[in-house]
């Protein structure tokens, strides 16, 4: 009985412990139900760059090639579940077509379907070969657009 007492003591003040904590992502971050600030002009122009950087784009093939070889050694590499194929496509677009909006879904059979805008000719031929080179790929259609130039 000691024991159980002992246990169920220790977990509530564990609980009440744990639950006082709020998770924040950073210092900076802010405290639940507060609005955050709007970031300046320059620090969004500062975190649009970083996205686009060739450390960026590295990081998302290294993702991707971190996927492919988890599902390597787990199942069939060209058997793949929709969600991956999903998200490792729009990584790769993201990583190789700077200022695009796209989105892209995927379906059982290995069909992708792009959709959005991009800035140009240029980009829009890309987004075939690009999702072509994640394994289980086999059809890409492409919805996409160019966005036309603000006047």
């Amino acid at each position: 009985m000691k024991k159980l007492t002992s246990f169920l003591i220790g977990s509530i003040l564990l609980l009440s412990a744990a639950c006082d904590n709020t998770a924040k992502t950073s210092v900076n971050a802010p405290e639940p139900g507060e609005v955050p600030a709007t970031p300046a002009a320059q620090t969004t122009q500062a975190a649009k760059e970083d996205a686009q950087s060739e450390v960026r784009r590295r990081q998302l093939n290294a993702d991707i090639r971190s996927r492919e070889e988890r599902n390597l050694a787990t199942s069939d590499r060209t058997n793949r579940a929709t969600g991956d194929l999903a998200s490792e496509v729009r990584s790769k677009l993201e990583a190789n077509i700077p200022g695009g909006q796209l989105t892209v879904n995927s379906a059982q059979d290995g069909t992708v379907t792009v959709s959005g805008t991009v800035n140009n000719q240029e980009q829009l031929a890309k987004i075939e070969p690009l999702a072509k080179e994640i394994k289980g790929v086999k059809d890409v259609i492409v919805k996409a657009t160019i966005l036309a130039p603000k006047s």
